[in-house]
């Protein structure tokens, strides 16, 4: 899962995909409030985590000013995928957000799927309903999030 997710992450950047689980694991190993049901619902929980991590180090690199600590990159073009991407996770974000106030079950789906890696039949087995109700679920709700995304851009 940590490694999709790093994928999509910039070129040259220096947070790695073990330090992504490492993260993560710190995180759920002090996360009291839930015990995972089964290996399923854990892998849910980690995708909700690695969902934070990414985000808030989206939120801080579009807080950093140009150039502080960076590292001297000679294309132009690398900074602003970066930015570019990091907005996108961020409207991704606040989209999701939105969603699971509307419709908590389709923003899971989203993250299970997105943040998570999972394929259709495991989400529907970690949400406890049927294949065809995450198909139709996920369809419904990236069109929602596309629409709510473009009206910020």
């Amino acid at each position: 899962m940590a490694h999709r997710q790093m994928r999509r992450e910039r070129t040259g950047d220096t947070f790695q995909t073990t330090a992504l689980i490492n993260e993560a694991y710190l995180r759920l190993v002090d996360y009291s409030r839930v015990r995972p049901r089964d290996r399923a619902h854990f892998f849910a929980i980690a995708a909700q985590a690695m969902r934070r991590i990414l985000i808030e180090r989206a939120r801080s690199r579009r807080a950093t000013k140009r150039g502080s600590g960076a590292q001297k990159v000679s294309l132009e073009e690398v900074a602003d995928i970066s930015n570019e991407r990091a907005a996108d996770l961020i409207a991704l974000d606040e989209a999701l957000t939105n969603l699971a106030l509307i419709d908590p079950r389709k923003a899971q789906i989203v993250e299970l799927k997105y943040f998570g890696g999972m394929t259709i039949e495991e989400a529907a087995e970690v949400l406890e309903v049927s294949t065809p109700t995450v198909e139709r679920d996920w369809k419904m709700a990236k069109i929602w999030l596309h629409r709510e995304i473009s009206k910020t851009s």
